[in-house]
């Protein structure tokens, strides 16, 4: 055990950058060793040049095979995790008359595909006879519809209904399988959504983000701290009977 969380290895998937690099240094502060993976391998190795507690490891949640690679080396240098987290995602908007199949295919595979990928894998070496977790980073977009990204929110949809299933699964062990919800989250993703809101509408970009900020009657964007901890907090040693939620962290949004 480390401090007062019941576990001590940690998966981090989209540990580059935004949620999942804030996810990684907070694990780290405590004592958890943490594996980051993702694509952007330059990224990776500069969060883990942050806590000698922290490894990049590469990866794509969408092929079997390279997170299957991901899993091998993390029982090879710190033995089986006992904290995982399928934080990778991605967006993309469009009218829903004009997604393409491609862009259906391409946020099923990275945001549903991609956590069942992670959360199978993991699951395989897991010792859930001990306390663990399963944590997915889904959104508000699990919640609720948003226009012009059916595909996202369908896929984030998809990720609760997966969450839940695991949780009534693994109820008798010593398992717990959650979702966190954010609203919209102040990383590198919601610049991209901010630039292209402005880039469609002829909007600022100050107030393409004023239009997003005020969707939380907070009217502000979550920090990534404020997720980190909501996580720490599912890993503490008194969070075994949290399981199957979808936690909103929105500011009230939901």
């Amino acid at each position: 055990m480390t401090g007062d969380l019941a576990i001590k290895t940690a998966i981090v998937t989209g540990g580059g950058s935004g949620v999942g690099a804030e996810l990684a240094r907070s694990l780290a502060s405590k004592g958890v060793t943490v594996f980051v993976a993702g694509r952007r391998v330059a990224q990776l190795e500069a969060v883990a040049a942050e806590n000698d507690l922290i490894f990049p490891v590469a990866v794509d949640v969408a092929d079997q095979a390279s997170v299957e690679g991901l899993i091998q080396t993390v029982v090879e240098q710190a033995g089986a995790p006992d904290l995982v987290i399928a934080n990778a995602g991605m967006a993309e908007s469009a009218p829903f008359t004009r997604t393409t199949l491609d862009a259906w295919q391409k946020n099923m595979d990275v945001n549903l595909t991609g956590t069942f990928h992670t959360f199978q894998q993991a699951l395989r070496v897991m010792d859930v006879t001990k306390p663990a977790r399963l944590i997915a980073i889904a959104s508000t977009a699990a919640l609720k519809g948003y226009g012009y990204v059916a595909p996202y929110c369908a896929a984030k949809h998809g990720v609760v209904g997966l969450v839940r299933a695991l949780a009534a699964e693994f109820a008798r062990s010593a398992l717990t399988v959650n979702a966190i919800c954010p609203g919209f989250t102040d990383t590198p993703m919601l610049e991209q959504s901010i630039a292209n809101i402005a880039q469609k509408t002829g909007m600022s970009p100050d107030a393409a983000r004023a239009s997003l900020a005020k969707i939380n009657p907070q009217n502000r964007f979550i920090t990534p701290r404020e997720i980190a901890e909501t996580v720490l907090w599912l890993c503490s040693e008194h969070a075994g009977s949290i399981t199957g939620q979808a936690i909103s962290v929105s500011g009230g949004e939901i």
